[in-house]
């Protein structure tokens, strides 16, 4: 990364103050979490798992799940995917999902389908042909912004990006912007629809490499935001005027965006951030790392050279100065957290994944913070 203000470690006292290290009663599940989503009083998740598990009671909920965030009682909502569950977008009234799935609840869905949020009913006027993989939702306005690794949806070329209208369901026939390889990440705001992943450039814009902002509505790389992000993207997520990364090796590291491109600051972990997101003035990250760097020198297999502060799989830091908190809700397992989502107006986070304890105490696949 170049032209970042490196935060320094130890940690020093700051005033962003996280929410509690200790999981709140929620159900959990019986096979990983991938995908996660606030929606009011509503949480959202979609992965793998086959059921949910509540006060140590099996309830079948084929990898898609809906409980209440204030409670923690588990919802009725019980749409059945036939294969894996990605991302998870909510807007204008329904739930949009995406992931490794061909048909819900019997009805043929080929990688992507909207959802009603309370009955889980499959939605009409979404159903798409998807030449590839979806991995990322975002919404903004009118539309839905897919990222993944298809070529083409309804036979129309879209390479790895494409965006549909919310209102008709009907694929967007002008916004077309090209990523030449996957598109791992996508979060609109603002008049930015910023996109991350492993490609080298969208539309064959220079310097728009594995983190880009383009426009909404006609797809163009937004000549504003220069990022020179020189690892993988594998998450983002929006706070104020700034873009937090998770980038992948060597060794991996969180970074603060300001809103030209340049490095406000970064963290280095020994492994992979895979899931970010920001609640009040705090950035929460989750992967497969164990430790936080000392500093962004890292060694062999992305080990820490000049010292580390334990950081198991989740980790929090200012989104002033990047500066790492005393938050500690460490996990266990070797993928570790796969998702991270947040509510301003519950003052909650939530953490899905593969990991099965929280802090030493039995939590599988996902929890709940206040």
């Amino acid at each position: 990364m170049l032209g970042l203000v490196v935060a320094l470690l130890p940690a020093a006292p700051a005033h962003a103050a996280a929410v509690s290290a200790a999981p709140e009663r929620t159900p959990t599940f019986n096979g990983a979490v991938w995908a996660t989503a606030y929606d009011g009083d509503t949480v959202y998740v979609g992965g793998d798992f086959t059921a949910a598990v509540v006060s140590g009671r099996s309830v079948t909920r084929t990898r898609l799940a809906a409980f209440d965030a204030r409670t923690g009682a588990l919802r009725g909502w019980a749409p059945s995917a036939d294969g894996r569950v990605r991302a998870i977008a909510v807007s204008g009234g329904s739930v949009y999902v995406a992931g490794e799935f061909g048909a819900i609840t019997g009805v043929r869905r080929d990688s992507l389908a909207r959802l009603d949020p309370v009955n889980g009913g499959v939605r009409g006027g979404f159903a798409h042909s998807v030449s590839g993989q979806p991995y990322a939702l975002a919404t903004l306005g009118s539309r839905l912004y897919v990222g993944g690794t298809f070529s083409a949806v309804d036979g129309q070329g879209r390479s790895r990006l494409a965006a549909f209208d919310l209102g008709s369901g009907a694929l967007d026939g002008s916004w077309r912007p090209s990523a030449d390889g996957t598109v791992q990440a996508v979060v609109a705001g603002g008049s930015r629809v910023y996109v991350g992943g492993k490609f080298g450039a969208v539309n064959g814009v220079s310097g728009s490499a594995r983190l880009a902002a383009v426009d909404p509505a006609s797809g163009a790389v937004d000549a504003g935001f220069r990022a020179s992000a020189a690892d993988e993207v594998r998450a983002l997520a929006l706070g104020g005027t700034s873009v937090y990364a998770a980038h992948g090796g060597p060794g991996g590291r969180v970074v603060a965006y300001a809103a030209n491109g340049n490095g406000r600051w970064n963290l280095t972990m020994d492994g992979d951030p895979q899931a970010i997101t920001v609640l009040s003035d705090v950035v929460y990250f989750g992967g497969h790392f164990d430790n936080v760097c000392r500093s962004p020198r890292t060694g062999t297999k992305g080990s820490c050279v000049d010292g580390a502060i334990k950081r198991v799989k989740l980790g929090a830091a200012g989104v002033a100065d990047g500066k790492l908190l005393s938050w500690t809700a460490n996990a266990n397992g070797v993928e570790g957290v796969h998702a991270l989502a947040a509510d301003g107006v519950l003052n909650k986070i939530s953490a899905g994944g593969a990991f099965t304890k929280i802090n030493g105490a039995a939590q599988p696949y996902f929890a709940q913070f206040s």
